[in-house]
């Protein structure tokens, strides 16, 4: 099992994957939006907390910025009916702390500004979640008091604006280029790349 890769950035894909040589040898792994901003441009060093997720058919890495973001995705993987593609989906809207704080408050509209999520997913989620997120090597109390990725807010990509940071993640969890235009309109300048998502979610879920 490929537990992290540490290598050099080639390429990020606007379907979420991107591109690290290790060694040589050019690894493919899937991004949540957040954790493609964090790795910056091409051609910067990088280091990935990764799941290698096997199938039948297929085997994929999932990388991660921080080994929370794993924790958690490896979690949600236990819950009943959610897959990679949806705990990746999760993750993209609402990083560690961010998705602890929603389970606390039982926020069901902030479960449903995932991709796919309705009510009635939801609903489900949130009573199953709770259980599966007491998972051991999680420290929830630093996580909530964060900016949700277990890092200092306003980190953001490195050499992007946080505007393009967040057309890009909208972009990658599959809204059209006038849904993001319209998400992003009249959104504060000086805003880090976490809060403006989070914002432009809001928005997206009300239209």
């Amino acid at each position: 099992m490929i537990g992290s890769v540490r290598g050099t950035l080639l390429e990020r894909w606007p379907n979420g994957e991107v591109l690290v040589e290790v060694a040589g040898i050019g690894y493919r792994v899937t991004v949540t939006p957040g954790t493609a901003i964090d790795l910056g441009e091409p051609g910067h060093e990088v280091f990935l907390h990764t799941h290698h997720h096997r199938r039948e058919d297929a085997e994929t890495l999932y990388g991660f910025s921080t080994a929370d973001e794993r924790i958690v995705f490896e979690a949600l993987l236990s819950a009943h009916g959610v897959g990679p593609a949806l705990a990746l989906a999760i993750l993209g809207v609402h990083p560690p702390g961010s998705l602890l704080r929603v389970l606390a408050d039982d926020d069901l509209a902030a479960l449903c500004l995932v991709p796919g999520v309705g009510k009635k997913t939801a609903a489900r989620l949130l009573v199953e979640l709770k259980s599966r997120l007491d998972v051991p090597g999680l420290d929830a109390a630093a996580l909530a008091s964060s900016d949700g990725r277990g890092t200092a807010a306003g980190s953001g990509g490195r050499g992007t604006s946080p505007m393009a940071d967040v057309r890009d993640a909208l972009t990658n969890l599959g809204y059209g280029p006038d849904e993001v235009a319209e998400a992003v309109r009249d959104l504060p300048d000086e805003t880090d790349s976490s809060e403006l998502l989070r914002l432009a979610l809001q928005k997206l879920a009300a239209a």
